[in-house]
């Protein structure tokens, strides 16, 4: 009986993963044509403490292809403990402080910063990244060619050789992919802040962040969610290697469970019915195959049907992650095997302290 039961919750599981699995392939790719770029952007970068990163990405700011008249900075430091100071940039930059009225610093920090925003599109990323040359170059011309109201977009990790390093790309590989095949079926509900953009009158529209705001994160997620409810038709997803932000990867483990635990506790508040059902499937996915190995250990139950269940869970995963982690980046696929060994005793753990609904982040304790 018990046997029947996990089989059948693993089936489950592969048959979903399969579905974003056919939605990924559904979302075609582009890249920059030979418009003339019009659109005026605002680049929002909410940050703590981040004087080591902030000069890589204002360096990949100042290699944008496109007119400096077109595009600032807004940098929006949110009690950082040391004072950054802007060196010259070739293209106009402002730095201001945040305004604290919630439970989450950076919805706050993006909500002081649309006080200061004159252009019709605003995006988000974070300090730690870099973009690639053609970044808004691309999102110009998906803008003149789509009638949208706001971009969704790719993040990829720079990673070194070390295993957590692979482990957190490959991880991140499987979201970017649940996200991307997700809104390959029509049932978009996840992006990353990183790299997001929509238009400020939207952004007013919806009201910005109000009815989420308690929540410490889901700056990108609550918005999108509350975006698709109100008017799906304006939201799209750009799937192009030239728009992918790189962020850089945690050094270590602590940190990355933490952060993990930060992205799941936002789960039960969506408004996504779509995504709170995904995140259960997979929740009970990984659920069941610990259950499987625990109940073997102690002599209840067949290594034969662990290994069917492990091998089916790998096999599926392994397709998602490869079609995924071949559109993220041109790194090599490595410790897959010993990753998908260790992600569901992970993601079980991730889960089940995230219903405690406590976390560290930034040097602070939600």
């Amino acid at each position: 009986m018990i046997s029947f039961i996990l089989i059948s919750l693993l089936l489950i599981y592969v048959f979903t993963i399969g579905i974003l699995i056919y939605g990924f392939s559904k979302v075609s790719a582009i890249s920059s044509n030979e418009l003339k770029p019009i659109t005026h952007f605002t680049i929002i970068v909410p940050f703590r403490n981040e004087e080591d990163n902030l000069p890589h990405l204002l360096n990949s700011f100042s290699k944008l292809n496109y007119p400096i008249n077109l595009f600032e900075v807004l940098l929006v430091d949110d009690e950082s403990e040391e004072i950054y100071k802007v060196k010259h940039t070739n293209f106009k930059i402002r730095e201001i402080k945040n305004e604290r009225s919630s439970n989450s610093p950076k919805k706050d920090a993006i909500t002081t910063a649309m006080k200061y925003v004159n252009s019709e599109w605003v995006i988000t990323t974070d300090a730690d990244g870099v973009v690639y040359k053609n970044w808004l170059l691309t999102l110009d011309h998906y803008i003149q060619l789509h009638k949208v109201c706001m971009i969704a977009g790719a993040v990829t990790y720079a990673i070194d050789n070390s295993f957590l390093h692979h482990f957190q790309q490959l991880d991140l590989a499987s979201l970017q992919g649940a996200t991307i095949g997700s809104f390959g079926i029509g049932k978009g509900f996840m992006c990353n802040g990183a790299n997001f953009a929509y238009k400020k009158s939207f952004f007013t529209e919806l009201n910005g962040f109000e009815g989420n705001d308690k929540i410490a994160s889901g700056d990108d997620v609550f918005l999108l969610q509350k975006a698709i409810k109100h008017s799906p038709e304006k939201v799209y997803y750009l799937k192009s290697k030239e728009t992918i932000v790189t962020t850089k990867a945690l050094d270590h483990w602590k940190s990355l469970f933490h952060q993990r635990v930060r992205w799941a506790s936002k789960t039960s508040s969506y408004q996504s019915r779509f995504g709170k059902v995904l995140g259960l499937i997979v929740f009970i996915g990984n659920l069941s195959l610990v259950i499987a190995i625990g109940l073997t250990t102690l002599g209840l139950f067949s290594w034969i049907t662990v290994l069917l269940l492990a091998s089916l869970k790998f096999a599926i995963d392994s397709i998602l992650i490869r079609q995924s982690n071949s559109f993220l980046t041109t790194d090599k696929i490595r410790f897959l095997l010993l990753s998908s060994l260790l992600y569901p005793f992970f993601s079980v753990s991730v889960a089940l302290y995230s219903l405690l609904g406590k976390y560290e982040w930034k040097g602070r304790r939600f």
